[in-house]
């Protein structure tokens, strides 16, 4: 009888012992999970977060580019959009530019004659971390960390077997806003002005700009003009073509714009 005992109680201490391990190691399970999740989900939430974020901004700017240019072409006298901002910095700012060379011949002394028109640009811009998406002469650009310059809307140049259209939108202001929620982006459109170059047979463009690298290429891909340098200090790109034998007619259409940001 007492054999019996004993080892009735040794079966239940094995019982027990082997509920205390299965337990043991469901916690220690639970625990890891909750480490991986900690160490691992959240980041990858709040890139997800992040990612989305950034795409609606990029969503935001293809329709503001849309609307901007109708107020550059004088197809609209003002326009407003709203974006929504999330822990970033709206502005108006930036120093950018473009300087077009031409080569243009003077029917009346039988020379080909050098005329430059130069413009500042500035930027309408998101920034959020080392992320930057903005409008900038007709186009629209996002730059991201270590990455090249993607371009979210094409600017409105135009080119024909005559003919060369060349927008030049001008931004002033210099307001910002920072934070999360809706901003309301206005634009209010000034005076615009058309340039004239006719018989012309090389035309050079250069334009600065932190987006300089999608300017590139879109002059190179979209323009066919070859890059003659990219200036990674200076931030700027220049791209030439030749129209020889038949030269072409130049058209800079230049618009003023007065930007605030609410």
């Amino acid at each position: 009888m007492a054999l019996k005992d004993t080892q009735k109680s040794l079966k239940d201490a094995e019982e027990a012992v082997s509920e205390v391990v299965d337990f043991s190691i469901t916690m220690g399970i639970m625990l890891l999970a909750i480490a991986i999740i900690g160490t691992a989900g959240f980041p990858l939430v709040e890139h997800m977060q992040e990612a989305q974020h950034t795409e609606n901004i990029k969503q935001s700017f293809t329709v503001l580019t849309s609307n901007i240019n109708k107020v550059a072409f004088g197809s609209s006298p003002s326009q407003s959009v709203e974006i929504k901002l999330h822990e970033s910095t709206a502005a108006v700012s930036g120093t950018s530019s473009i300087i077009v060379e031409m080569k243009v011949w003077n029917s009346s002394t039988h020379v080909v004659d050098t005329k430059s028109f130069d413009r500042q640009l500035r930027v309408i811009e998101n920034r959020y971390k080392e992320r930057s998406i903005g409008y900038e002469n007709t186009g629209a650009w996002a730059k991201y960390e270590r990455e090249k310059v993607v371009m979210i809307s094409k600017p409105n140049f135009a080119v024909a077997e005559d003919l060369l259209m060349i927008p030049v939108v001008m931004l002033s202001g210099s307001s910002s806003v920072s934070g999360t929620g809706l901003v309301r982006v206005v634009c209010d459109g000034g005076l615009p002005s058309v340039h004239r170059y006719e018989n012309v047979s090389m035309v050079n463009i250069t334009i600065g700009s932190e987006y300089y690298d999608g300017w590139g290429r879109f002059l190179n891909e979209t323009m066919g003009m070859q890059v003659t340098e990219y200036d990674v200090l200076n931030g700027t790109v220049s791209a030439s073509k030749q129209y020889l034998p038949d030269n072409i007619d130049v058209v800079i259409v230049s618009s003023p714009m007065r930007v605030t940001i609410q």
